[in-house]
C-alpha cells in the first residue's frame, strides 16, 4: 500500500491539474512546477543501502534534569543515540510519551522515512499538528539519526544527503524590537562582537499585529530609523536580513521591504501573517528583494503552495517545529525543484545550533548565511572533529559518526527517566 504522504501527493497533484486559478486552470508553469514538487517530495531520504540488516528500536526515553531533556533512543543490537530536546519540552513532553514513543518501540529505524509518516495517523496524531507534535518527534529523530549515523560510522549529513557545505556561514540573529534605536545599536553591536561574523538579520515592525502594547510595536519611527542606521554602522560589505514575524499588512510590508531594497538587505523573513500564502505572494511579486518564510509551518501544503504559485524565495523550515530533519529535507529538495534556497529557521534548544548545521551541510541549495544565536549551551559534550567556533564567519561541521558529539556520560546519568 502507498503511504499516507504518497496518497496525499497522488491527489493533490490531480487537482492542481484541473482545479480553477483565478477562475481559469493553472497556467503551464504553476502545473510543471507541481509535478517537480511531487517528483521531489517522492524520492527517500534516508539511505536505507547503508544497513545491511534491520536496526530495530528496543527503547526510547526521554530524560530530565531540571527543567532540560534529552532523549536515548537503544537498539536491540544495543546500539544507541542521544539528542537534546528543545526548551518546549517542558510543555509537550505528554504528547512525547502518550502520542510519539509507544509508536517508534519495535520499528526498523532503516524505514525512518516511512515511520515519519505513518506517526502522524497513529492516534489520530494529525489532529495535533504543529509545534505541539513536531517538536516531541524531531527530538525522536535526532536521537535515532544519531544512533544510525554511530552504526554506519557517518555523520548525519551523509544519512540524508551528500556534503556540499562542510563548513557553514552564519549570521547573528538579534531580537531587541522593544527597545529604543540606541539602545538596539549597542545591543546589536555588542552581539556582533561576540562571534567572528559578516553578517546579522535585526527586527522590524512589531511582534505580529494582535496586540497593541509598547513591547509587541516598539518605540514609534524605530524600523524606518534602524534600517538605514544598521546599513551605517556595519557598512555595505556586511551581509544584513531583516525578520518582521508576520507583524505587517500587505501594503506595509512593501512599503518597509522597498526600504529594506534601497539600504540593500538581502532578504525580508515572515513580512506578512506566516499563513496568508497569498498574501505573502503578493509582497512578493511586489519587491526585487527576496522574500522568506516557513518557521511556523508545520506542513508541506504551505511550502508546496509558494513555491508552484513562485509566492516565494527562500524556504525556512524549523527542524524541531517542522518534525526533524527528514521532513525539512524534503522541504528543502522541493525548494531546489523551484530553483530556490532554503535557509532553515533556528528556534531554541541546547545544541539548535548543531542539528541546524548538519542539515546545511547536506543541501545543495543553501542560503549564503545561517541562523546562528550563539554557542552557550547548557549541554556537557566535548565534539572531537570540530572546534565548534565561529571562524572566518563560518562553523565547520563535525565529521564524527551520528551528530559527531559525544556527552558526558556523568551529565547522562543525572537525568531521571519521564514518566506519566
Amino acid at each position: 500500500m502507498k503511504s499516507n504522504r504518497r496518497n496525499f501527493i497522488a491527489s493533490a497533484a490531480a487537482i492542481a491539474a484541473t482545479a480553477p486559478r483565478s477562475s481559469a486552470a493553472p497556467a503551464p508553469a504553476v502545473a510543471a512546477r507541481y509535478r517537480k514538487l511531487d517528483d521531489a517530495m517522492r524520492q527517500p531520504v534516508l539511505k536505507k543501502a547503508l544497513f545491511k540488516s534491520p536496526v530495530v528500536i528496543d527503547t526510547v526515553e526521554l530524560l530530565r534534569l531540571g527543567n532540560n531533556f534529552i532523549c536515548r533512543v537503544r537498539s536491540r543490537d544495543g546500539a544507541e543515540g542521544i539528542s537534546v530536546a528543545h526548551s518546549s519540552m517542558s510543555t509537550f513532553f505528554p504528547i512525547f510519551l502518550r502520542n510519539l514513543q509507544p509508536f517508534f518501540i519495535g520499528k526498523d529505524a532503516r524505514e525512518l522515512d516511512l515511520i515519519l509518516e505513518k506517526v502522524y495517523i497513529f492516534g489520530f496524531n494529525f489532529r495535533l499538528n504543529g509545534i505541539a507534535l513536531g517538536l516531541p518527534l524531531a527530538t525522536i529523530e535526532f536521537a535515532i539519526l544519531d544512533m544510525l549515523g554511530r552504526i554506519a560510522s557517518k555523520p548525519v549529513g551523509q544519512l540524508i544527503g551528500d556534503i556540499h557545505n562542510p563548513e557553514v556561514a552564519v549570521y547573528i540573529a538579534t531580537e531587541w524590537r522593544e527597545k529604543p534605536v540606541d539602545e538596539s545599536i549597542r545591543l546589536i553591536k555588542d552581539a556582533v562582537a561576540a562571534y567572528d561574523a559578516r553578517a546579522l538579520k535585526i527586527k522590524v515592525g512589531g511582534l505580529m499585529f494582535m496586540t497593541t502594547d509598547m513591547y509587541a510595536q516598539g518605540p514609534p519611527g524605530r524600523t524606518e530609523a534602524m534600517i538605514p542606521l544598521v546599513r551605517k554602522t556595519f557598512g555595505d560589505d556586511f551581509a544584513l536580513y531583516a525578520d518582521s514575524n508576520s507583524f505587517y499588512t500587505v501594503p506595509e510590508a512593501i512599503r518597509v521591504g522597498r526600504l529594506l531594497e534601497k539600504y540593500k538587505y538581502r532578504y525580508f523573513e515572515e513580512p506578512v501573517m506566516f499563513d496568508h500564502l497569498e498574501e505573502i505572494k503578493q509582497v512578493a511579486d511586489a519587491l526585487t528583494l527576496p522574500v522568506s518564510n516557513g518557521e511556523q509551518d508545520y506542513s508541506f501544503y504551505g511550502f508546496r503552495w509558494l513555491l508552484a504559485n513562485d509566492g516565494l524565495d527562500i524556504v525556512q523550515p524549523d527542524n524541531y517545529y517542522f518534525g526533524g530533519l527528514i521532513r525539512s529535507m524534503q522541504v528543502a529538495r522541493m525548494a531546489h525543484a523551484c530553483g530556490k534556497q532554503i535557509i532553515p529557521h533556528m528556534s531554541g534548544g541546547g545544541l539548535g545550533f548543531l542539528y541546524n548545521i548538519h542539515l546545511v551541510s547536506a543541501v545543495p541549495n543553501a542560503g549564503e548565511h545561517h541562523e546562528f544565536k550563539g554557542l552557550n549551551t547548557h549541554v556537557r559534550f566535548e565534539c572531537k572533529t570540530s572546534p565548534l567556533k565561529v571562524v572566518n564567519g563560518k562553523i565547520k561541521v563535525p565529521t564524527g559518526p551520528g551528530f559527531g558529539v559525544d556527552f558526558d556520560p556523568g551529565w547522562v546519568a543525572k537525568h531521571q527517566t519521564v514518566k506519566l
